[in-house]
């Protein structure tokens, strides 16, 4: 059977990396006997360039009929006026809403290597590992959206179906990790927190009574994260929080090049690194790809490629633990995108 990626290199240092990704599955295909056909298509300033959208009708179909989508990365300054009428960031929104992707899984390891490359003492990040599950789809991203003259309003709303089925998705990862589940919400100022802790609490007590819940407001987790991240498993929270959160993450692993995402729905997966576009680096080849090799390979495991999975990520970590390190894990290091690909593809 052949495996339909949607590849989406977007903007900046997008395109580089799709390359090492594409680069990579083609060595999984050849290793493990698969047939794997990647293609290309629009999204973001690019596609604004060329079609005058941020997200093509023809890419919303080639990803609707693919079996999953690799996303690089969207927008730079050449599309950053705040009233343009279309930018970049209207084409994701858009494509998660259209694939409906509502549950974003960002997980967080530290390398043993890497220890040094994050600003944190080495103490506070030994044995961190944890995942933040962000609901994707809803909340203040997607609500209704007003400007007067001298006002501007943004909508925060959530449904209990939309707070149950993201709940579902995180108690099904703590399950199979330690049995531990944090809910960050801001239940003592916003009503939507209140429903979202109310319907956590509710939920995981009926359908999970062995996972341990523990609530806590934003500004706790933030702090907590940084002070004590060893304490966190499974992080679960609404879209603005986990966003914000997620990338306060990237600060413990070293850098934001390391840390991969998926964004599932019911029957689509669409699979990114967390970081942006990087303009100040697009076009000079040092770009970290681990990201989004990291990426494809929890897109592997989504399409039930477990061994493959297992053998890109193994092969991630046996370059990063050879030194095998981009300028933005090692300022004196000259090794290339490339570089940082060919060694994956080696170790692999």
């Amino acid at each position: 059977m052949t495996i339909q990626i949607a590849c989406l290199p977007g903007d900046g240092i997008g395109p580089e990396v799709a390359e090492s990704v594409e680069t990579v599955l083609e060595a999984v295909a050849k290793k493990f006997n698969q047939d794997i056909k990647v293609e290309r298509y629009l999204i973001g300033g690019c596609a604004i360039d060329e079609t005058g959208s941020p997200l093509p009708q023809e890419t919303i179909d080639a990803c609707k009929k693919a079996n999953a989508v690799f996303l690089g990365a969207i927008g730079g300054p050449r599309w950053d006026d705040p009233n343009a009428s279309v930018r970049p960031e209207q084409g994701l929104l858009k494509l998660r809403s259209e694939l409906g992707v509502f549950s974003n899984i960002r997980p967080l390891t530290v390398f043993p290597k890497l220890l040094s490359a994050s600003p944190l003492k080495e103490e506070v990040l030994k044995g961190v590992d944890f995942v933040v599950v962000r609901e994707l789809t809803g909340g203040i991203y997607f609500g209704e959206k007003t400007r007067g003259k001298d006002f501007a309003t943004d909508e925060c709303r959530y449904s209990v179906q939309e707070v149950e089925r993201i709940t579902k998705v995180a108690c099904e990862l703590a399950i199979q990790r330690n049995k531990k589940l944090t809910s960050v919400d801001k239940a003592n100022v916003l009503e939507t927190s209140r429903l979202w802790r109310d319907v956590v609490s509710g939920y995981v007590a009926e359908n999970y009574p062995e996972i341990e819940l523990e609530h806590q407001l934003v500004d706790s987790c933030a702090m907590k994260m940084i002070q004590n991240p060893a304490h966190f498993d499974v992080i679960l929270t609404e879209n603005m929080f986990g966003d914000i959160l997620s990338d306060e993450a990237s600060v413990l692993a070293g850098s934001m090049g390391l840390l991969a995402s998926s964004s599932i729905g019911e029957d689509c997966g669409l699979f990114e690194p967390i970081h942006g576009s990087a303009p100040d680096i697009a076009g000079q080849g040092i770009a970290n790809p681990y990201a989004s090799i990291l990426s494809a390979a929890m897109m592997l495991r989504w399409l039930s490629l477990e061994n493959e999975a297992k053998a890109v990520e193994a092969a991630v970590y046996s370059a990063i633990e050879n030194g095998v390190l981009t300028r933005d894990l090692d300022k004196n290091s000259d090794t290339s995108t490339k570089d940082a690909t060919l060694a994956v593809i080696e170790y692999l």
